[in-house]
């Protein structure tokens, strides 16, 4: 038996002013064959998981490039042809193979491509033809077409956000792809499509629970697998929004009955699914309140969408001058966004004391800079933080302490969301020594901070990320859904 294995991966979001190059991947993530690290990255879990079953089980694993940008804008076409054209070469130098497993994550737009997944899948089994196994895992946050569906006999995506599971939803997919090629499962994927868009963490109730109820039911009665697409709002794609997938074995209808009753039952859920997201000076109240009280552990306050994850830059000032203008000393800030004011404090070297604006220069939704005399307290040429299995760059990194405060800043070199307390950790700073940490993250930072938190507060301050889908001007959307109308479903019929 052999299978070839590659990822091809990014997260774009179509409003971001950020642009994405084959340096953003070479930036982010980039192994060639056989390069790739024991340890998996959050899109390139099958990579990892093939070689390692490869040895156990006496099978061939031909591996191709595996690569990630960080979310931001377009890709340019000539890096995503590039890239696409690496791989299919890679793959066409392999054959003949018995199976294509491959790490996607499924909200790629690239210039004059709305579908790079589903182009790319196209072409690999063009190359292949039918009789071979093609699966794929997809990040939930992307979007489901029905050119990708047609050239898949597998798919899973992660079930958790935070994605807490990609890698073990790698090896799930690795195990039905490879069940599926010596013949002991016949896949069929069913999908329904919930004609909607909202935001579904399973780190709370109602999403916890039906997450659960969805894997209590993988594994019986001829269900293989169940995926929750959750869609990407900040893609202006056709397809965009939120999908059931069921892969039964060998019943198509089953499949799609389950499908459609699991949507329907999500669908019910719109509006109740995201946690409770508060305006800046509300969520400063709320930070207040709990500094008044005998501090035990460090308030954690989320800037939910100046979220690199989703694609924007990642050097907004808004909460961060609130907590100075409320006289909040004690506050860990991971991480603004800011290749120059790193380099500038990487001149200046660990104790030397500068002026230095950082901040705000992606756009005027980015705040001001903030000017401030700053103590350099660290540097680092390669900075990292973890995210489950994973280690994240950060590219070059400085860690600068405003003068006469406890107010720390995370500024770095290669745009990422905050994951893990180690990005503080690791450069010397005790995020349990602080009265707040502000993190720029949605969600994914929920797992990690959660049990040192004294309490979480998610805030809104302005970014370019498009946060109100009912009032989003989709050019390209192909159907009504949810919240732009309030039953879809009966304005279809």
């Amino acid at each position: 038996m052999r299978v070839f294995t590659a990822s091809l991966a990014t997260e774009t979001n179509t409003f971001s002013p950020v642009p994405t190059d084959r340096a953003s991947f070479m930036a982010g993530f980039y192994a060639g064959p056989g390069e790739h690290p024991d340890t998996p990255t959050l899109c390139s879990s099958p990579v990892p998981i093939l070689r390692r079953r490869a040895r156990a089980e006496g099978f061939e694993v031909i591996e191709g490039t595996a690569c990630w940008a960080e979310p931001a804008g377009l890709i340019q076409r000539e890096t995503y042809e590039g890239l696409r054209d690496e791989i299919l070469d890679q793959l066409r130098a392999a054959l003949p193979v018995d199976g294509v497993v491959l790490g996607l994550h499924g909200a790629m737009v690239a210039q004059g491509y709305d579908d790079p997944e589903g182009d790319l899948l196209e072409r690999v089994r063009a190359l292949v033809g039918r009789d071979v196994v093609v699966a794929a895992e997809f990040d939930p946050h992307s979007h489901l077409t029905p050119r990708r569906v047609a050239q898949l006999d597998v798919l899973a995506a992660f079930l958790e956000f935070p994605h807490t599971d990609f890698f073990e939803r790698g090896e799930h997919l690795v195990d039905l792809a490879l069940r599926t090629i010596r013949g002991e499962i016949r896949p069929v994927i069913s999908s329904f499509d919930c004609r909607m868009i909202d935001i579904f963490p399973t780190s709370r109730e109602p999403m916890r629970g039906f997450v659960d109820r969805l894997k209590a039911m993988q594994g019986r009665d001829g269900i293989l697998s169940i995926s929750v697409i959750h869609g990407f709002m900040a893609g202006d794609v056709p397809e965009m929004g939120t999908r059931i997938v069921v892969v039964s074995d060998g019943d198509g209808p089953a499949g799609q009955r389950l499908a459609e009753r699991l949507g329907r039952a999500l669908f019910a859920l719109r509006g109740r699914t995201a946690m409770e997201v508060l305006g800046v000076e509300a969520g400063l109240d709320v930070v207040a309140t709990s500094l008044r009280r005998e501090r035990s552990a460090p308030v954690v306050v989320a800037d939910i969408w100046d979220n690199p994850g989703g694609g924007v830059a990642g050097d907004g000032t808004h909460i961060l001058r609130a907590m100075m203008a409320r006289g909040i000393t004690s506050i860990g800030v991971a991480a603004i966004w800011d290749p120059v004011a790193v380099s500038f404090a990487h001149a200046a070297g660990v104790g030397g004391r500068i002026r230095l604006r950082f901040g705000g220069k992606c756009s005027d939704l980015s705040g001001e800079p903030i000017d401030a005399e700053v103590e350099v307290r660290a540097v680092a040429d390669d900075g990292w933080q973890s995210f489950r299995e994973s280690r994240v760059a950060l590219g070059r990194t400085a860690v600068v302490r405003l003068a006469g405060t406890e107010i720390d800043v995370v500024l770095i070199a290669a745009r990422s969301q905050t994951y893990e307390p180690d990005i503080f950790s690791n450069l010397g700073i005790d995020p349990n020594g602080k009265d707040v940490l502000l993190v720029k993250s949605t969600n994914h930072f929920h797992a990690g901070f959660a049990p040192l938190a004294a309490a979480i507060v998610y805030v809104s301050a302005p970014s370019t990320y498009p946060t109100e889908p009912a009032r989003t001007r989709y050019r390209k959307l192909n159907r009504t859904i949810w919240p732009q109308v309030e039953d879809p479903f009966a304005a279809a019929s």
